[in-house]
């Protein structure tokens, strides 16, 4: 993808549209009114105007109100995921979060039976799920109003009630089992994604795939998983998101009610291994019958915003200069003009605990050899480095990136998703409220300056970059 955050965000809301029904159109924020991030908070307007506080026992809530339509968007972020799992244990925390489907308690109610969360969802006329990442694993719920109660009662249930029959474990491993057939064993793109990372990420969690590598995957056990979902999951690791129709106020006095008579619990810190210092240049080739068109990419190891804001901006700036679709760099320079590339851009995503990745990549025309794309995108980096960034390219870049912003609250969901990933993730309600500002606020010599520092074909790193060549069947000479 060659989007900035903001975009990357919009476009998985609009994947989950059936989710939650797009009603806000109105702009969160105008471009004539951007100001550097100097200006005084209460100067600025905010894209979201969230309201947030603290419950006693830890849990934070923010409230995005939004009365278009009488429908809430429901959202409840944990602040870990797949990178903390147990060494062996790979894609427990997937797991957990299918067995979290299947019987729990509920604050106020009956306990509920494998499935019957879904089924009360989708009998109030709205919809649910829940995704696992490396960083935090989220449950939502897309309902009329009138129904946040209900599903705030069921959410809080499963936050420490979790029961599924035993039965039910068995043959819910049995599907993250197929479902890794269906989305990396039976996929090359899949498994060539899971291969970079693990080059990538040598002696880190980021290098371990979230579905779970298939050998450890199949020796799960709900022991694994009842020890994983007692030692992360609490209220004071957990973040509430709601966004629609609702009043502040009435959330807040229900969030006390039913997610605040919840105990607090000791939630270990996150403690990651470390990459080792490498030296060498390394390279994944895949070659498979079902590929048509190759795909060369590198991928750099960059800093996210949880471990430096100001480069995280100035990374987010150069992916829309570089790759920010048919206007960008790489794209009138391979496609263009060289006309040696089908497809050319450069993706970052700045949301990560630890290291983040930035990726170049480009499709070669038929003829072309794959050494030549190489070559012309590390030519477009050195060409960056080398000559710079003029102010009306910049200044385009950055109107692009503002104008974004506003998709994120074309829904319901959008809102949720954006201040969720962002606040799992290490940054602050500010820190998404204020973005458009923070984005105006980047010079140019930033920009030049992340990019010297750590996508510098001619300069060695401490984690070198990783090529990937996919390829059709026979086509493996570079």
């Amino acid at each position: 993808m060659m989007f900035s955050a903001f975009k990357k965000l919009a476009l998985l809301v609009l994947a989950l549209s059936i989710l939650s029904p797009a009603y806000a159109t109105e702009p969160a924020i105008k471009n004539e009114q951007a100001a550097s991030p100097a200006q005084p908070d209460e100067e600025r307007e905010k894209v979201f105007n969230a309201e947030s506080f603290t419950l006693d026992n830890g849990m934070e809530v923010v409230i995005v109100p939004n009365s278009r339509a009488p429908v809430v968007t429901h959202m409840v972020w944990y602040k870990f995921g797949a990178a903390d799992e147990p060494m062996g244990k790979s894609g427990i925390a997937h797991f957990l979060e299918h067995l979290m489907f299947k019987g729990s308690a509920q604050v106020g109610g009956r306990d509920l039976q494998p499935g019957e969360f879904s089924e009360i969802v989708r009998s109030m006329g709205g919809n649910d799920n829940a995704f696992t990442a490396q960083d935090y694993i989220s449950y939502f719920q897309s309902v009329p109003a009138e129904h946040l109660e209900t599903v705030m009662r069921m959410e809080a249930g499963r936050m420490n009630g979790l029961n599924p029959p035993e039965n039910e474990v068995l043959s819910e491993r049995k599907v993250i089992i197929e479902e890794r057939k269906q989305r990396t064993d039976n996929d090359p793109r899949g498994q060539f994604g899971e291969q970079l990372a693990a080059a990538a990420f040598v002696n880190h969690p980021y290098g371990i795939p979230v579905i779970g590598w298939k050998h450890e995957a199949e020796a799960l056990s709900y022991a694994d998983a009842k020890a994983f979902y007692d030692r992360w999951y609490a209220p004071n690791n957990a973040i509430l998101v709601v966004s629609g129709d609702v009043s502040p106020a009435k959330v807040f006095e229900l969030a006390i009610e039913i997610y605040g008579q919840l105990p607090r619990e000791d939630v270990p810190e996150r403690a990651r291994t470390r990459s080792p210092v490498l030296n060498s240049k390394t390279s994944v080739t895949l070659e498979h019958p079902a590929i048509h068109e190759p795909v060369v990419q590198t991928l750099f190891r960059v800093p996210s915003s949880h471990q430096s804001k100001d480069d995280a901006l100035a990374l987010q700036v150069l992916e829309e200069i570089m790759g920010g679709g048919p206007t960008s760099r790489l794209y009138k320079s391979l496609v263009v003009k060289q006309k040696i590339a089908s497809s050319a851009g450069m993706s970052y995503h700045p949301s990560a605990w630890d290291d983040s990745s930035l990726w170049i990549y480009a499709s070669p025309l038929p003829g072309q050899t794959l050494e030549m794309v190489q070559n012309a995108l590390m030519g477009e980096l050195r060409r960056l480095i080398k000559d710079g960034i003029d102010e009306d390219e910049l200044n385009d870049a950055k109107s692009r990136m503002q104008d974004e912003a506003i998709y994120a609250r074309d829904s319901l969901t959008g809102p949720a998703m954006v201040i969720g990933q962002s606040l799992a993730t290490g940054q602050s309600l500010d820190d998404v409220e204020y973005w458009p500002y923070d984005i105006a606020g980047v010079s140019a010599e930033q920009v030049i300056a992340v990019a010297q520092k750590y996508l510098n074909p001619d300069v060695p790193t401490d984690h070198p970059p990783v090529s990937g060549y996919l390829l059709p069947q026979g086509q493996g000479e570079k």
